[in-house]
Parts: structure tokens; sequence; C-alpha cells
């Protein structure tokens, strides 16, 4: 019997863990293959694809991400092929299965929940005596004389962790590990009951055998891969294991990078000394779910978040300079407006994450939340992925405009575009960083900018359209130090001497011509560092940019306070150069003052 797992991945970069999962447990057993896809493949070409395969049977992983692209396979898979055995499995049909039977007359099975020891039963049941009734954890078409009739059996008890292989030793892996993601998980289920998230359902925490994880992930790492995402839902619940996992993967990360959730709050101290002393910058990424900071809300949703020690651990970790976090924010929880998600967006962008993610409620099928939808006036989409559209506190008017803000957020402050110009705004200029982003967003959609795509230079020139605009109604800008700021942003996203900018050159030629004279003949006035390349003016030219600005950017390089004033000016020097060591060029920020009270004799 030849059996296909297959999946459509939310992008070519990920692996579905799922599939070697079932895949490791029953390989042995029957003739199987994986076959992975995205949802931005046209349907036709993975039809095609799992046709040529000619299987017997085909298991398809369903989430909220890919349940409708899949229906669509499936659909066209049977009438080609009406024999085929139709199998799904997930999170996305583990509830409501009645629902998705009725829904889907052509799959003949489901697999509800954990599905390594069922849907090896259930194959075994296919290819042999078709007792499917004694299949715990399924749904099945019984045959009757007035037709088929939807059967769900009993769910299966949980899984003793330590007798599943690894899911992480197929050959056919390795020449992809160093260009994908791979998922790895150390434990299943989540100790907390927040009412929005599926995990909440599974009671207590079972970990896998820590010295099989530690084989597993060095082979991993041996093999060449990149970057491991751990998927467990509180990675750091229990504190010795979660040090220990740290101490081991820090001895024998060899270049790898490891994700992480992890739950701040209760975050050890010693855990965080620890890092902070041992861990090597950019190794580790923390992924934290914030989600909201304001308390009747977490109450309703059965979330218990301390407040000042989430701060605590967030902030200690960012002073390290050794780990980048990612906070995650959900916008339309119960007993949350529109003012209080404000201050919950400024509470958290207050801690200056590397990332903040926003995102909106999903009312995912078998969450609390989702059985509560009444009480809270939701109404939401019918289909995956199931997005309020509003509630009691929250209108879909409140929710476009803050899907704005996620916009313009995600543009600008999570790539990492302009983080010197941003921090300026959102610190001395906008009254909130969440009035900023919404004010921007609310003027980007209204340019329509939302239907085109952008170049790094659109970004720029978009903003600063954005910041004239402001200017004009009534909005308190000093525009000449802004744009001195985005001069610096804008050449520090190169990595080669840019050929062209967005705003019209300032220095002349006379100017520039004199300017690089003296840079040649006076490099140690800028600083040891620039005279040690020992360029003449030719070099220079090759490799630097010079632009005027109106503030002390020496001052302003070293401490990050701004010096403004009258007569206060400097030259901004980017280089571009490629250091020993470095892969490739980057841009190397200098400056020296032309005016003001440490004005350099000889600039």
């Amino acid at each position: 019997m030849k059996v296909v797992l297959s999946t459509l991945n939310a992008k070519f970069i990920h692996t579905s863990l799922a599939l070697r999962c079932l895949k490791a447990y029953s390989g042995h057993k029957f003739d199987m293959d994986i076959a992975e896809y995205t949802i931005k493949d046209p349907a036709m070409n993975i039809v095609s694809d799992l046709f040529s395969r000619n299987p017997d049977v085909i298991g398809f992983s369903c989430y909220i991400w890919n349940i409708e692209e899949t229906i669509v396979v499936i659909n066209m898979l049977k009438k080609i092929k009406p024999e085929l055995q139709i199998v799904l499995g997930g999170p996305e049909v583990s509830y409501d299965t009645d629902y998705w039977m009725e829904r889907l007359p052509d799959v003949d099975f489901i697999v509800m929940g954990e599905g390594e020891e069922t849907f090896d039963h259930l194959l075994t049941e296919i290819a042999t005596t078709q007792k499917y009734h004694m299949v715990f954890g399924i749904a099945y078409r019984k045959q009757l004389d007035s037709g088929k009739e939807i059967r769900i059996n009993p769910g299966r008890p949980k899984l003793d962790l330590n007798t599943l292989p690894s899911p992480h030793r197929f050959v056919e892996d390795l020449p992809q590990l160093g260009n994908r993601i791979v998922y790895f998980e150390t434990s299943r289920g989540c100790p907390f009951s927040c009412q929005f998230c599926l995990s909440s359902i599974e009671v207590g925490v079972r970990y896998f055998d820590i010295e099989r994880t530690k084989a597993d992930l060095l082979y991993l790492i041996d093999s060449g891969a990149k970057l491991i995402k751990f998927v467990d839902r509180t990675f750091n619940i229990k504190r010795d294991y979660a040090l220990e996992m740290f101490k081991f993967l820090i001895e024998n990360h060899r270049g790898c990078v490891f994700q992480f959730e992890i739950t701040a709050d209760i975050m050890r101290p010693e855990v965080l000394d620890y890092l902070a002393e041992h861990a090597p910058p950019g190794i580790f990424r923390f992924e934290i779910g914030v989600q909201s900071t304001n308390d009747p809300t977490n109450l309703a949703v059965q979330r218990r978040q301390n407040w000042s020690k989430l701060v605590r651990t967030v902030t200690k970790v960012k002073e390290s300079q050794k780990i980048d976090q990612h906070l995650d924010l959900i916008a339309g929880l119960p007993l949350e407006n529109y003012d209080t998600f404000r201050g919950t967006f400024n509470d958290v962008f207050a801690l200056r994450p590397e990332e903040l993610q926003l995102g909106f409620l999903k009312m995912l099928r078998g969450t609390g939340l989702r059985k509560d939808a009444d009480k809270w006036g939701y109404i939401y989409m019918d289909h995956a992925p199931y997005e309020m559209l509003g509630n009691e506190l929250m209108p879909f008017a409140d929710i476009v405009r803050i899907k704005r803000v996620e916009d313009v957020l995600e543009k600008y402050w999570n790539a990492h575009r302009m983080d010197h110009t941003l921090l300026y705004l959102v610190d001395h200029v906008f009254s909130s960083p969440f009035d900023f982003f919404q004010s921007f967003g609310d003027y980007w959609e209204a340019q329509g900018w939302q239907k085109i795509g952008h170049q790094l230079e659109d970004l720029f020139s978009r903003l600063w359209s954005y910041l004239n605009a402001a200017k004009e109604a009534g909005q308190e800008l000093d525009l000449p130090v802004i744009v001195g700021l985005m001069k610096l942003d804008y050449y520090l996203n190169h990595r080669y001497k840019p050929r062209k900018v967005w705003w019209e050159q300032e220095l002349d030629r006379a100017e520039w011509s004199s300017l690089l004279k003296a840079l040649a003949e006076r490099p140690e006035q800028v600083s040891e560092q620039f005279a040690s390349y020992g360029y003449q003016e030719r070099e220079l030219q090759k490799h630097i940019v010079m632009e005027k600005v109106p503030f002390d950017m020496p001052h302003y390089l070293a401490t990050g306070e701004l010096i403004t004033g009258d007569g206060v000016e400097s030259l901004l020097i980017m280089m571009y150069v490629q250091e020993q060591g470095e892969q490739k060029p980057t841009a190397k920020p200098y400056s020296i003052r032309l005016s003001g009270a440490e004005r350099s004799k000889t600039f």
C-alpha cells in the first residue's frame, strides 16, 4: 500500500514536523513518501505531482493557514482517482470534527489529536480488516444500506513520548537542512489555560528524554542545520531543564541559531544571568507572547501575567545585547477597546523589542473563546483563519484602523530600515509610538500605497512625504534634523556605496572636493580607526559618502543623545569597506564637527 504524507506549508523555507513524526513511526511498515508544497503553489501542480506518485492513501496535515487550499486539492484528487483514501489530521480538523466530515464528503477519515499511534493503527486497518470502529481517535464513514454514516470514535490516551522514534534522521532531509527552518519539539502540552489558544486544551506538559533530545540536536547541527525553531509552547516552564538545554546549545551551537517561545515573567534571574554572561551574541531568539497589558482582558481569557516581572526579563535580556526578542500582541481580545489597546501597544513598544508582532484575534475551533463568542459579542470569519471582525467594544472600524498600524509597523520598525529616525519621532515628536504609527498608517492608505509595491528608496521618500504633510497640518517637526537622521539610516541600509539618493544633494562639487582633500590629509581628525585605512583622495572617493547634518553627529553616534541648536553642524561620513573577517562590505559611520563649541579647527 503506497502512502503519501502531504501538507501545504506557508512558505518554502518551512518544513512539516508532523509529517516526519508520522513517517518515523510508521514508515518501516508501509511504502511511505513525504510530499511538501506551499499555499502559493498552483493546485494543478500539486495534484499532478501527487497523482504521479500513484498513492493508495494520502494524509494531509491541516492548519488554519492551509485548510482552504488543501480542500481544493482534495476535491480535484477525488475526481481523478475516486478510489483514493483521503485522511486529514492536524489542529484545524481535530475539533468540530463532525463539521469537517459533513462539509468534506471527499474525506474518508480524520485523525483527531496526537497522530502517530492513531494514524499507524488506521493504516493497518485500511490495509487489512478495515475494522475502523476499533481505531481510537478517528472519524470515519460507516457503510450502511441507507448510505454512509459519520462515526466519531472515542479519543486515544496520550502517548509516552519516550516510545516515539526520532523524526530528524531522514537522509533525504540532509541536503536542505541549511536552507530550511527545522522545527523541533522537546515537550508537548502547555501549563497555561489562555482561552484564545489551542494549547490550553491539553492539560499538563510531557517531555522527551533529554539525552535523546541532545543527540537529535547534535545530529542536526553536525548535518548543517542553520536555524532550529523550538515549537514548545513554554520552553522555560522547567527552570533546570531550560538551563541545561541553554548550556548544551551554547557549548555546541557551531553557528546554528535557535528560536524559542518563552514565558518572560517566569524566567528565573539565575537563568538570565547565565545567558547574559555565556550566550554568544545572535544564536538565541526569544518569542514572547505579551498579547495584552490590560488586566481585565487577561483575567477574562484566564491569562496569568506578571507585567513587572515580564518587563524585568525583557529589559535584562535587551541590556545583555545577546538575544533578539520578538514580542507578540493580539488586538481584539475581550474587554479591550481601541484606547486600551493603544495603551497595550505603547507599553510593549517602550521595551524596544527587536520585533513587535501585531496580530488580530482568531477564533480557533476548540478554544474556550470561540465557545463564548456570543458572551463578548464577537463576529468573525466563517472560514479559516476565523479572524474576528468586531466585538462589543471593538467594532470593525477600529480593527481596520489598527490594521494600518500593523502595516507600517511591519514595513518600518520590524524591518529595521530606519531605527534612528523612528526612535526620534516616537520619543521626541509624536505623543506616543502608537499615535505615530496610526497617523502614518492613515496617510499611507489615503495615498493608495497599500496597493503598490515599494523599494527601499520608496520607504524613505514616503515617510518624508508624510512628515511634510504632517508639518503643514500643524505638527511641530524639525525637518532638517529628521532628514539628517533619515540620511544616516539610508546609508546604513547599504553594503556598497549607493548610486542614488532620494534627496537633493546639499554639497556642491567644490565643497565636496575641499572636504575630501581635508579628510585625506588629516584623517586622524575624524578618528584613529578612520585614519587606519590610510586612504588617499582617490580611494576615499570610491569608499565614502558625505552629508552635512544640523546636529552634533559625533556626540550622537557615541551616546545616542541628539544635540541641536543654532550653528551646530556636523559632517556625516559613511565608509563602505570590507574588514578582515567580514564576508561582505558593511556601512561604517564616522563624523566630524563642522561648527559649534567643539568645532575642529581644520574642518
